[in-house]
């Protein structure tokens, strides 16, 4: 049960970061990328319990059922575990410096410029954000699915 808990932290803090993350992309004026940017820091107490409940619970659930040390299922689990990380890191990184960037233009007369358009549609870094997400997806298919048991 606490598994599943993590999972839906997890999911669901990922779920809100990424939707507050595409209503900044859209917004029109930097304080309201800033405060939309700064909304997916209020998520992230969730995502933290969620990759921590996860894996904790996961690892512990894994001894106490009894599944093979060689279960392909959750080794490929672990390593998409590890790449969500890494890849929301990266992600959430380049969020806060256009958050930062936003907060310095709404600070000095609110209108945007091309920097921070530019910032904002950065392929590399909002692709790292998506590929965390995709990630997530992946452990739960695996998690669900259990190929091979």
């Amino acid at each position: 049960m606490f598994h599943i808990t993590a999972a839906f932290l997890l999911v669901g803090g990922s779920v809100s970061a990424g939707i507050f993350n595409a209503l900044a992309l859209r917004a029109e004026r930097p304080s309201e990328t800033a405060y939309l940017l700064g909304l997916v820091r209020v998520t992230l107490p969730f995502i933290y319990v969620g990759v921590l409940g996860t894996l904790v619970f996961g690892l512990w659930l894994w001894h106490e059922l009894h599944f093979s040390f060689g279960a392909l299922w959750i080794w490929l689990s672990l390593v998409l575990w590890v790449a969500t990380n890494a890849l929301g890191g990266i992600g959430g990184r380049h969020q806060e410096r256009s958050r930062a960037l936003a907060e310095k233009l709404a600070d000095a007369g609110d209108a945007s410029t091309p920097e921070l358009q530019a910032l904002l549609h950065d392929r590399t870094g909002n692709a790292m954000s998506w590929l965390a997400g995709a990630a997530t997806i992946g452990i739960l298919v695996l998690m669900i699915w259990k190929p091979g048991t």
